[in-house]
Formats: structure tokens, C-alpha cells, sequence
């Protein structure tokens, strides 16, 4: 378990790590800049390098059973952020290893746990091969119009909870479908390379959040200090968190 910044979240977990780029919302990936930095400094978990075309240094996929246990020692409740330096649908992570994933979270539900991935098409090929745990939140990025399919592919899950992450925004989402959807995340991109995020875009998809009863939360404006923009929308912080049973 490690604390985070993230705003939607409290801690992260990482079962798995490593990635590949599978889309443009990849690009500035924040979790491969932060394997290189981690492998430099002898990080145990990024020794393994991933191809250096879609990933790169301490970036290669890599599986950690060690990790499994850790979730029972954890004292209280805690929400928490699944493969935040990974995605657990990716390929190369095997059925049988999520599954292993699966019964941890269905074993201690004290706990909340966000999967979040980006290969919604796998996700939505094994989804009938999984017992699906209570406490587990499952998301889809939509970071462009070209990827709204991933929604669709998610509400074929048997997901008690389903989120979006429209982050990093690139584009409007126009006639955002939200039946099935519990919760929608939206905020720019960060850092120095972060491409521009419309404030249109992000007011459409809090509009239609509120015409369809979904949760709406506002993660950043983006930039490269998106802390000095601050999180408010129309004089709002907008920080909602979907209604669970």
C-alpha cells in the first residue's frame, strides 16, 4: 500500500506493473516516467524493461504474487486505487492472476477497490470468466471521442459499480452515453508537455452527469502546474463519489 496525491483515491495497490501505449491518452504517461526514475534507483518491482517501441525502461509487464497478501495487513477501510503503474487487463497479465487479484479484494471487504483500464475489450471478453466482488469499482478511460466503444464494452461487465476517467480529456465526448454508469472522473492533462483541455468539454459531461444522476468529479484543470488552476467548475468543486449499497 502507498499513500497517493490522487484526489479520487486514498492509497494504491500494485499486484502488477508495467504497460504499454495503446492510445493517444498514452502518451505522457505519467506511470512510465516514474518507472525509469524508479529502476534508476534500484526499485525492486521495475528491473524489467518493457520494448522500448511501446514502453520502456522498468516499465515491462511484470506480475508480483508477493503483493497478493498485502491487503490483509492493512488496518481500517481504505479506498483503494488498483495497478496504478499498470493496467490489470492488459495481455500479457494471465486470467488466472487476475482471478488471484478478484478473491484478495472479494476477501477483505473492508476495503474498496478502483480497477481502472484502458483494454475494455478484453475486459469485456474474460468479464463472464470472473467472479465479480462487491467491493470493487470497475472504470474504462475516455480520454477522446474515438474511444467512447470502451463505454459500451464496460456496461457489458457485471460490475456493481462502473466509472468513467475522461483524463487526460482530449477531446469533447459529445452524446456521452452514461446508462449503467455510476460515477464520471474529468480533469486535464499535467505536465510539461500536456496538451490543452477545453473548459466546454468538461461542462457538457457535467451537464449530462446531472441530467442522467450520475456522480461528476473534477479532477484538475491540467497544465503544467494544474495545482495553481485549482479544481473549481463554474464556482464549484465538483468532488462527488458514486452512491454504493
Amino acid at each position: 500500500m502507498a499513500a497517493t496525491a490522487i484526489e479520487w483515491t486514498e492509497v494504491t495497490w500494485n499486484p502488477v506493473t508495467g504497460c504499454d501505449r495503446v492510445a493517444s491518452g498514452c502518451d505522457n504517461c505519467y506511470a512510465l516516467a516514474l518507472a525509469k526514475r524508479l529502476k534508476a534507483m534500484g526499485a525492486e518491482k521495475y528491473q524489467n524493461d518493457g520494448d522500448p517501441r511501446t514502453s520502456g525502461p522498468g516499465f515491462g509487464v511484470t506480475i508480483h504474487p508477493k503483493a497478493l497478501d498485502q491487503p490483509y495487513r492493512w488496518r481500517g477501510s481504505k479506498l483503494v486505487f488498483v495497478n496504478s503503474m499498470s493496467d490489470l487487463f492488459h495481455a500479457r497479465v494471465p486470467i488466472a492472476f487476475v482471478r488471484d487479484v478478484f478473491d484478495v479484494i472479494r476477501d477483505t471487504p473492508q476495503h474498496t477497490y478502483q480497477v481502472l483500464t484502458k483494454r475494455a475489450r478484453r475486459l469485456a471478453r474474460v468479464a463472464a470468466r470472473l467472479d465479480w466482488p462487491e467491493n470493487l469499482w470497475m472504470g474504462v478511460s475516455v480520454e477522446s471521442a474515438d474511444v467512447l466503444d470502451r463505454v459500451d464494452q464496460l456496461r457489458t461487465t457485471p460490475a456493481s459499480t462502473r466509472f468513467l476517467s475522461c483524463e487526460p480529456l482530449l477531446t469533447a465526448l459529445p452524446n456521452l452515453d452514461l446508462t449503467g454508469i455510476d460515477w464520471v472522473i474529468a480533469g486535464g492533462e499535467s505536465g510539461p508537455r500536456a496538451r490543452p483541455m477545453e473548459s466546454a468539454w468538461v461542462e457538457e459531461i457535467r451537464d449530462e452527469c446531472l441530467a442522467a444522476n450520475v456522480a461528476f468529479f473534477f479532477k484538475q484543470w491540467g497544465g503544467r502546474t494544474p495545482k495553481a488552476h485549482g479544481r473549481e467548475l463554474a464556482g464549484r468543486v465538483w468532488d462527488e463519489m458514486p452512491v454504493t449499497a
